[in-house]
């Protein structure tokens, strides 16, 4: 797998944005929800994706921070009395979601939208701060994949609920049989059919196409 910077860099990426949700939260007093989607908004994110070494190593958490609220807030003054003196639950999160970010390649939006959004890495704290990040990775893993199955077996548990063999939606539809089988099976992902083929299933399975390819 190529990752967008190397490792040597990682661990300054790594307490850079967890030093960020931790100043934003506890100094600025923003919800880190909010603030995520803020940071997710302005660019930031995605110039750390890029491997950007700007963003990942030559600015410090709180000039991050600052960086995020001037381009997605109309916040312009900052209460800069901070010191990191502890490793809070934000500052584990934002250092534990860049490691899964860098290692998987996934963009932080793929990750945020996919089930591992930044309130379910806050959940995980008590039990994984102390452990092994390998740990976390295994976790964050399992819960993107049960998303991941559930949205590809859409189509299978709306079909069965119609009572409808996949020879017969087949026939209803005119998708043919074996794309039908690669849909459910998540051989093929159905998100990226054309918009006639999730339209055509979705009128022989009487939903809308959207519950098919939801997000």
């Amino acid at each position: 797998m190529t990752r967008a910077y190397n490792q040597l860099y990682l661990a300054d990426a790594m307490h850079n944005i967890g030093t960020m949700l931790d100043y934003a939260v506890n100094t600025l007093h923003f919800d880190l929800s909010i603030f995520y989607e803020m940071f997710l908004a302005s660019g930031v994110a995605s110039q750390i994706e890029s491997g950007n070494p700007r963003y990942i190593s030559g600015l410090s958490g709180i000039e991050l921070t600052k960086i995020v609220l001037e381009k997605a807030s109309d916040r312009s003054s900052f209460d800069t009395n901070y010191i990191l003196s502890e490793r809070t639950n934000e500052y584990w999160t934002g250092w534990a979601l860049v490691y899964y970010q860098w290692y998987t390649a996934y963009s932080f939006s793929f990750i945020q939208r996919n089930g591992l959004n930044i309130s379910t890495i806050q959940s995980l704290y008590s039990t994984m701060h102390e452990a092994d990040i390998s740990k976390f990775v295994q976790t964050a893993n399992r819960i993107l994949q049960r998303q991941f199955d559930i949205r590809q077996n859409m189509l299978k548990v709306i079909r069965k609920r119609q009572h409808i063999t996949q020879r017969e939606l087949a026939g209803m539809s005119g998708v043919t049989l074996r794309m039908i089988q690669a849909y459910e099976q998540g051989d093929q992902d159905i998100r990226k059919a054309e918009a006639q083929t999730v339209f055509a299933l979705s009128h022989a399975l009487g939903c809308v196409p959207e519950i098919l390819c939801e997000r």
